[in-house]
This record gives C-alpha cells, sequence and structure tokens, in this order.
C-alpha cells in the first residue's frame, strides 16, 4: 500500500487548507486513517482519526477549525483545516491500517505535506 499527500504549502494565519492523501495499490480493505504532524523541533502528534464506518476524533488543539474525511470508493482521506494559526506549522502525515493481498494488516505512512502558517 503506498500513500501520498498533496495540498500542502504557505498560507496566512486565519487562511484554509485541505490535505489530500492517496492509498493505492493491491489494497484489500482499509480500516482507520488519521492525520498527524511533526512541529519543528517536537515529536509527531495524532491531529485527527476516521474509522471506516465513518467515526471521528480530533486533537483539542484542532477542534472546531479541521474536519476529516474519508472516500472509501477511491480509497482518500481528506483533512480540511479552517482557522489556520502558526502553531499549526508543520510536516502533516497520513497514516493508514490496511491489508493488501500479500500482506496482513499494517500502519502505512505517507511521505508528508508541509504546511506553513505566515504572514
Amino acid at each position: 500500500v503506498q500513500l501520498v499527500e498533496s495540498g500542502g504549502g504557505l498560507v496566512q494565519p486565519g487562511g484554509s487548507l485541505r490535505l489530500s492523501c492517496a492509498a493505492s495499490g493491491s489494497i484489500f480493505s482499509i480500516h482507520a486513517m488519521k492525520w498527524y504532524r511533526q512541529p519543528p523541533g517536537k515529536q509527531r502528534e495524532l491531529v485527527a482519526g476516521i474509522t471506516s464506518s465513518g467515526r471521528t476524533n480530533y486533537a483539542d488543539s484542532v477542534k472546531g477549525r479541521f474536519t476529516i474525511s474519508r472516500d472509501n470508493a477511491k480509497n482518500m482521506v481528506y483533512l480540511q483545516m479552517n482557522s489556520l494559526k502558526p502553531e499549526d506549522t508543520a510536516v502533516y502525515y497520513c497514516k493508514v491500517l490496511a491489508r493488501d493481498y500479500e500482506t496482513p494488516l499494517s500502519d502505512y505512512w505517507g511521505q508528508g505535506t508541509q504546511v506553513t502558517v505566515s504572514s
């Protein structure tokens, strides 16, 4: 299973970005899909997650501003980020729990996309 994120960039405080993560390969099933981020000089942290049935959870720091969603038909997960703050600056990674036709249930990570919030 390969993951490719897109949609990062430079945005002013208060602005919005939408991140996308596309899963590809010989996918048998995708379970939980999550977004993590790693701010400069800090540890990676969970931002939001969504189960295969659509149940979501968010870090307290992004509740009410970020929305995670998924398109099961396209094997994609999205992160809509509104009211962005400088402290949201980080490399954002998607992670999925998935099975392909050759590998047992495993976690897969994307390569990351940079989000910079600055005026």
